[in-house]
């Protein structure tokens, strides 16, 4: 039932969210540090600032096929740009990423900021789903407590919204990568 709930909010949440960018301070996306770009659908538009002026090699996906059917790149076109792009679909709204996920996304964030590139991390808004996996990144890289790696990210992006349920899954991936401390 979720699923179908997110499919039918989606365009109607994802026209609202165009509009906050533009009659709020609200930005498209956020950068985090050297790495990590947080950020809401990157459009085709986008495309070319992503590469050039952020230095994007990488892209973290969080949303399902449906969401980025028509208004972003395909893998391929990713990889004609030079971007690397990685699904880890996750239902909007209510969806959690597996602990899977997080780890895949967070060592694929690493390898490219071993590279010296930037990874774009987006769901539809940049507020949750990609937000979650933002802070499993700072979580391995600084050993920050969710609650910490999520205040850094609130910080950068003030509407960041990472619900309970996210939390708990930050705090067992907390527990895997950082033991007990």
């Amino acid at each position: 039932m979720s699923g179908a709930l997110a499919r039918l909010l989606f365009y109607p949440t994802l026209a609202y969210n165009v509009v906050m960018e533009k009659v709020t301070s609200r930005r498209w996306f956020d950068r985090v540090d050297e790495t990590v770009v947080l950020g809401a659908l990157p459009f085709r538009s986008m495309t070319r600032q992503l590469v050039e002026t952020e230095n994007i090699r990488g892209v973290i996906t969080m949303n399902e096929d449906y969401e980025t059917k028509f208004f972003c790149n395909t893998s391929e076109e990713w990889q004609a740009a030079g971007v690397e792009q990685l699904r880890l679909s996750t239902i909007d709204i209510t969806g959690v990423p597996t602990l899977e996920n997080l780890h895949r996304g967070v060592e694929f964030a690493l390898q490219h900021r071993d590279k010296g590139s930037s990874v774009y991390i987006h769901c539809k808004a940049g507020r949750s789903r990609s937000a979650t996996m933002a802070a499993a990144y700072l979580i391995r890289l600084h050993c920050w407590t969710p609650e910490e790696a999520c205040q850094k990210l609130a910080s950068v992006r003030p509407h960041i919204l990472v619900r309970a349920t996210q939390l708990d899954m930050l705090r067992r991936y907390h527990l895997q990568v950082c033991g007990m401390s």
